[in-house]
């Protein structure tokens, strides 16, 4: 799987995406000739070798005859769908000018499919969307990556007259994205760029793990004081032991020494129900050689915002820290035991069994039993009735003596009997399972 990482530590405009592809290898000729089937009149690219800040990147000229045509959403996006356009090319165009068009319409509220592009419904711009994602293909760009996006403060003047930088589109296509504004009176990141990133980009970050295959510096127009105006690509494979992308999720966490127990105990079951995938507590010595404890909680991005007012609002926290993180849950599904005690849930993944520990406490209980034997004795019943196309392969259990899932590999040189999934526990045989 080949990925492109972009640096957009200068920002990112469509001409500095694509020129930092052809800079990275992608062909200017090969992009052209797929750039072709839009079947666009009156245009011509050309990729200059320029030096911004001392470092050399590639400036990408688009060239078109003058025109007053404003073009909307729709019929952009029907221009791209009608094009004998590689798969990949069509879809990833689409999908930028579908961001736009959505954060033009939010803005403006109106519905995106009538939204009248200036600026980005010229041709220049349309070269700009479908000549970057060509070169995505002529690259065989699998995976596309980001690191934070850089913006430019001040004013800056639109179509519809003097606007605020980072424009307002831009701002609404980078919602989610990580982003960092620094004193430059310049636009750095356009609409058009930060569309190509909201659209195309699945993960944000560092560099990730691979082998850098190529590289390539996109140039912006003019040149910034103390900084060079380019935009980074670095295209690479996998290493061998890098670890398939994983589920994005935030680990949000706070320090507190002034909370009770019972507050504690409350707050994680309250961010277990605001949506948090996993909540607990570490204690930790701060300072004034105070002892404490870090609450975290694990959440999907998408409730990240409920989790951090959830933990706030719990602990009484001023403030709460983060980190973006992966992880790899199995996939697993439900099944039950039914004994006369009850019914008893069982968790069932690719690699165990596990009874929901609330109905064995349940079922120990009311059998005046160890917990453990009767976990250990569900589990192992639910695996004598259960489909052997779904028994995990390796089938341990909490306290389980139970080897159904494989030999031994050895004998016993005694004669007892061996029943490994007895219904007997410490005080004598309990009550069967049904």
């Amino acid at each position: 799987m080949t990925t492109a990482w972009f640096h957009p530590f200068s920002g990112i405009a469509g001409d500095m995406a694509f020129g930092a592809l052809v800079d990275a290898g992608a062909e200017l000729d090969a992009v052209v000739e797929i750039l072709g089937a839009l079947g666009l009149d009156g245009w011509r690219v050309e990729a200059e070798p320029v030096l911004r800040g001392g470092i050399a990147g590639t400036k990408i000229h688009v060239h078109v005859a003058p025109t007053s045509v404003v073009r909307t959403a729709a019929s952009i996006d029907a221009l791209v769908a009608a094009a004998p356009l590689p798969d990949r090319v069509r879809d990833r165009a689409r999908l930028v000018f579908a961001a736009l068009a959505a954060a033009e319409g939010h803005l403006h509220r109106s519905e995106p499919a009538q939204v009248h592009f200036h600026e980005v419904g010229g041709t220049d711009a349309i070269i700009d969307v479908v000549g970057t994602c060509a070169a995505l293909e002529v690259l065989d760009v699998d995976r596309v990556v980001c690191a934070t996006v850089v913006t430019g403060t001040g004013m800056v003047r639109a179509a519809h007259g003097i606007i605020p930088n980072p424009a307002p589109a831009t701002v609404q296509l980078l919602s989610g994205a990580p982003t960092r504004g620094i004193d430059v009176a310049v636009e750095l990141t356009t609409p058009t760029g930060a569309a190509i990133l909201a659209a195309l980009v699945e993960q944000w970050g560092p560099m990730p793990e691979m082998t850098v295959t190529a590289h390539g510096f996109g140039a912006g127009t003019r040149e910034l004081d103390g900084r060079p105006n380019l935009t980074q690509v670095v295209i690479g494979t996998p290493d061998s032991a890098t670890l398939d992308p994983g589920q994005p999720v935030i680990l949000l966490e706070t320090n507190v020494d002034d909370v009770t127990g019972e507050v504690l105990a409350h707050a994680v079951a309250a961010l277990l129900d605001a949506g948090a995938h996993d909540a607990w507590l570490t204690p930790v010595m701060m300072k004034k050689g105070r002892p404490g404890y870090i609450v975290h909680a694990l959440a999907d991005l998408a409730v990240a915002d409920e989790v951090r007012r959830t933990l706030v609002g719990e602990t009484g926290s001023f403030g709460v820290r983060g980190q973006r993180l992966e992880r790899w849950p199995e996939a697993r599904h439900g099944d039950e035991v039914d004994t006369p005690d009850g019914i008893a849930h069982v968790k069932v993944s690719r690699a165990r069994a596990k009874v929901e520990f609330d109905d064995a406490a349940r079922i120990a209980q009311a059998r005046h039993a160890p917990l453990r034997a009767v976990i250990a004795e569900l589990e192992a019943a639910w695996r004598r009735n259960a489909d052997p196309d779904i028994v995990p392969v390796h089938a341990h259990t909490h306290g389980d003596h139970s080897h159904e899932a494989h030999d031994h590999g050895h004998n016993h040189p005694h004669d007892h009997p061996h029943d490994h999934t007895s219904d007997w526990t410490e005080e004598g045989p309990s009550d069967p399972v049904a």
